[in-house]
C-alpha cells in the first residue's frame, strides 16, 4: 500500500486527514477519540480569552434531498479557560506523541498579546501553531478575526508578532471574505509564515424562517451574520487554494480547508497544491470514522495512480490552473447523445432551447420513435446538456479535431503585431 504519511511544513503527519480547529476539537476526549479513529492530525479549537456563547448557533442547509449541503455558525471561539485546553493538549500529546496537535490562536492585534500565548501554548508541547485570521462573525467585530484577516498590513504584522515568540511552526488560517485572498496569503509570506491554510468559513446569512419572519438560526428571535461552511463551499475554496498555490514567488506549504467530506475532494485539494487538508463539517456530519474510509480510498486511488506516496500528489494540477487569457479558443467538444441510455426526459432539449445555444432537435429514428439529436454544427460546447441530464451515459462530450492552439493573449499579440 502507498504511504500515507505527509510533511506538511517540517511536521510530519501519518496521514493528511487533519480535523480542523471547532467544534469537533473542543475538548481533549474529543480529540483523542479522533485520533483513535485514524486522524492523523487536529487543530484545537480557536484558543484566546474565552468568551460566552449563544444559542441557538447552528444551522443546517439541505438541497436537493441531501442533508446538510451547506452549514451555517454563529459559534465563537473556545468558552473553556485557557488552563483547561492547555492541560488536555499537554495530556492529549502525552498520550499520541505520533499524531500532530496545532494550535489556533485569536488574540487582539498587539505584540505582547501574540508573544504570550504562543509561549503558553508551546510550552504544552504543540507541533505548531494556527493564527486565525478568518471568523467573520462575533471576533471580528472585536477588531480579531476576518477584520485582522482582511488587511494585508495586520496579516503581515501579527504573523511577525507570533513568529517572534514561536518556535514551531506558524501558519497563517486566511480568510475567504476578501477580494483577492492572495493579498492576503503575500502578506503572511512577508511576516514570515511557514505555511498558510484556507479557507475560513464564508460570511452568510442561512435563510429567514417563512411562519415566524426570524433569521435561521435564531437567538430570542434575533439573528446576525455567521459562518458557511460544508459541501457548498468546496467550489470556492479549492479556487482559492489554486490561485495561492499558482504564486511562484510565495511557496508556502497549504493546507486545504473547505466542504471536503471524502478522499475524491481531499486528493482534489492535494492535486491543486494542499499537502494537509482538514475537515469539520463532515465530521460534525457522519463522526470521526469517516476517516476510515478516506485513508482507504486514497490507498487504493494512490495503488491505481501507481503512486507510492501520497505526497506525490501535491501540486500536479496547478500548473494547468491559468488565467481565462491563456485557454486555447480553437479547443472544441460538441455533445453527442447515446439513444440506448436516453430516458426520454427532454431535459437537455429545454435547457438548450430556452438558456443555451438551440441545438438540440427532435427527430423520428427508423423505427418510428421520436427521439433527440445534437445539430453538432451549431453547438458550441457548453456541457449544460449534459449537466441537467439524469441518465448516466446519455450525453457525452466529444472533442473534435481542431486547428492550431490559438489563446486569447496571443491573438492580441498578433492582432497588435499586425494592425489587424
Amino acid at each position: 500500500m502507498a504511504d500515507l504519511h505527509v510533511d506538511f511544513a517540517g511536521i510530519k503527519s501519518k496521514n493528511p486527514f487533519w480535523l480542523a480547529s471547532g467544534p469537533p476539537t473542543n475538548t481533549g476526549y474529543q480529540v483523542q477519540r479522533a485520533f483513535e479513529a485514524g486522524w492523523g492530525g487536529a487543530v484545537w479549537k480557536t484558543l484566546g480569552d474565552p468568551i460566552i456563547n449563544v444559542t441557538s448557533r447552528f444551522a443546517g442547509l439541505n438541497y436537493g434531498g441531501q442533508r446538510v449541503a451547506g452549514f451555517n455558525n454563529i459559534e465563537l471561539i473556545t468558552d473553556r479557560p485557557l488552563e483547561v485546553n492547555l492541560r488536555e493538549i499537554r495530556e492529549t500529546k502525552r498520550k499520541y506523541p505520533d499524531h500532530v496537535i496545532i494550535a489556533s490562536l485569536m488574540v487582539e492585534p498587539q505584540a505582547e498579546k501574540w508573544h504570550e500565548i504562543v509561549k503558553r501554548v508551546e510550552d504544552v508541547g504543540v507541533d505548531g501553531l494556527e493564527l486565525n485570521f478568518g471568523c467573520p462573525h462575533g471576533m471580528a467585530e472585536r477588531g480579531m478575526g476576518s477584520a485582522s484577516g482582511q488587511v494585508p498590513e495586520l496579516v503581515e504584522k501579527q504573523t511577525y508578532w507570533a513568529k517572534e515568540a514561536a518556535e514551531t511552526q506558524v501558519i497563517v488560517k486566511l480568510t475567504p471574505n476578501i477580494t483577492d485572498i492572495t493579498a492576503t496569503a503575500y502578506a503572511a509570506t512577508q511576516g514570515g509564515a511557514d505555511a498558510v491554510s484556507m479557507i475560513n468559513t464564508i460570511n452568510s446569512l442561512m435563510g429567514v424562517d417563512l411562519d415566524t419572519w426570524n433569521t435561521i438560526p435564531n437567538v430570542a428571535g434575533k439573528g446576525t451574520h455567521g459562518g458557511y461552511c460544508g459541501p457548498a463551499v468546496k467550489p470556492i475554496a479549492l479556487s482559492m487554494v489554486a490561485e495561492c498555490a499558482g504564486q511562484p514567488d510565495m511557496n508556502l506549504p497549504i493546507s486545504g480547508i473547505g466542504g471536503i467530506e471524502n478522499w475524491r475532494d481531499a486528493a482534489e485539494f492535494m492535486l491543486m497544491g494542499a499537502s494537509s487538508v482538514q475537515v469539520c463539517t463532515a465530521a460534525m456530519h457522519h463522526g470521526f470514522r469517516i476517516v476510515e474510509d478516506m485513508i482507504d480510498g486514497l490507498n487504493n486511488y494512490l495503488d491505481e495512480k501507481g503512486l507510492t506516496s501520497a505526497m506525490d500528489l501535491v501540486g500536479q494540477t496547478v500548473s494547468k490552473y491559468m488565467k481565462w487569457g491563456d485557454l486555447d479558443l480553437n479547443h472544441k467538444v460538441v455533445a453527442q447523445i447515446n439513444q440506448e441510455h436516453c430516458i426520454h426526459c427532454n431535459k437537455c432539449q429545454i435547457a438548450c432551447e430556452d438558456t443555451a445555444h438551440q441545438c438540440i432537435e427532435f427527430f423520428t429514428d427508423t423505427e418510428g420513435q421520436v427521439a433527440l439529436k445534437v445539430r453538432e454544427e451549431d453547438c458550441v460546447g457548453c456541457n449544460l446538456c449534459s449537466i441537467v441530464c439524469p441518465a448516466e451515459g446519455a450525453i457525452t462530450m466529444i472533442e473534435q479535431p481542431t486547428s492550431a492552439p490559438m489563446t486569447w493573449n496571443e491573438r492580441q499579440r498578433l492582432l497588435s503585431t499586425f494592425g489587424g
